[in-house]
């Protein structure tokens, strides 16, 4: 090596070669530019003497794919973006660890007791439209509608597995029927949420499926507010998103330290206008200004994240038999 080399190699901050790294698997839309990844990075990097890279897989089923595939050989410490409806299969793994996180004033719509799961936003499903649309308002009305719609294949994605809940849980033994209805209404199923939502805003169909805080985006970020949420009659579906340490790190101490970061102000206040999703604990400043227009249901749908495997099973099979007449 010559004498320069030497001195360009001495010059790098030692600090930078020295600082430990937590790896972390997110999806795609959460390290977007706009997502918040990269305010969170920022954030936790100035209090934790560490390098936090993110590794976005796809969405939240593709993630939980990934993480099992892999098994104890991963490298991810941490994981976000799983949810409700993936707890369970996720937790038979025997791949996460204890949370560490002792009592937290939750923000949630439900009671949250879990101790290796820690809650980071929540919201409702819902399909987003131009505000100049009538939409159908209910799944029923969907089926016998021309409305076109975009949405997600529940294999590997969460919004796309939570489309399938939804549906049994307003329905049960009722769904394979609303299925046969949908199948004429549905133009794609998109691997992931951001594929299906790009389509939509490109004008390939009436609706997408995605949240009821959907139309905040539009409204906060981009002063418009031509896009909304229908209200369904018969409720809407709960997703609570939920990040998870590795049992595996080599970093335990650091994934905890990030886990509870996630609870804290600095995280819960990014959050809401860069995730477009209700904070699991809420901010010091509350909601921003455009979230007390959005839409409420007058009922939660949820199935409990136990029973949440088997239904999935017979949901899927339901699903797959209705796309494929």
């Amino acid at each position: 090596m010559t004498m320069i080399g030497l001195t360009l190699s001495a010059s790098l901050p030692v600090h930078a070669q020295d600082r430990p790294v937590l790896d972390v698997y997110t999806y795609d839309s959460f390290v977007a530019e706009w997502g918040p990844g990269p305010a969170l990075e920022q954030a936790f990097e100035a209090q934790c003497a560490c390098d936090l890279r993110f590794t976005a897989i796809g969405d939240g089923a593709a993630m939980l794919a990934r993480l099992r595939l892999e098994g104890a050989r991963t490298k991810a410490d941490v994981v976000v973006g799983l949810d409700t409806a993936l707890m369970a299969e996720a937790g038979a793994t025997g791949l996460f660890a204890p949370s560490g996180i002792g009592n937290v004033d939750w923000a949630l719509p439900v009671d949250w007791t879990d101790d290796t799961f820690v809650p980071y936003d929540w919201g409702w499903f819902a399909f987003v439209h131009d505000r100049d649309f009538d939409p159908p308002a209910s799944f029923r009305d969907l089926a016998q509608s021309d409305a076109s719609i975009l949405i997600q294949d529940p294999r590997s994605s969460t919004p796309g597995l939570g489309l399938l809940l939804w549906v049994k849980a307003a329905y049960g033994d009722e769904a394979p029927d609303i299925w046969e209805g949908l199948a004429d209404n549905i133009v794609t199923v998109t691997k992931g949420w951001s594929e299906a939502y790009g389509l939509f805003l490109e004008g390939e169909a009436d609706m997408v499926l995605s949240y009821s805080t959907s139309p905040a985006y539009h409204l906060i970020a981009e002063g418009d507010d031509s896009r909304a949420a229908a209200a369904f009659d018969e409720g809407h579906y709960l997703q609570v998103e939920i990040a998870a340490a590795l049992a595996g790190s080599d970093r335990p101490d650091l994934a905890r330290d990030f886990l509870r970061f996630l609870t804290t102000d600095a995280a819960q206040g990014v959050l809401p206008t860069t995730n477009w999703m209700y904070p699991a604990v809420m901010p010091e400043q509350g909601l921003p200004d455009g979230f007390a227009s959005l839409p409420k249901p007058d009922r939660t749908l949820e199935i409990p994240a136990e029973d949440v495997p088997a239904i999935r099973d017979q949901a899927l099979q339901e699903w797959l038999s209705a796309l494929a007449r």
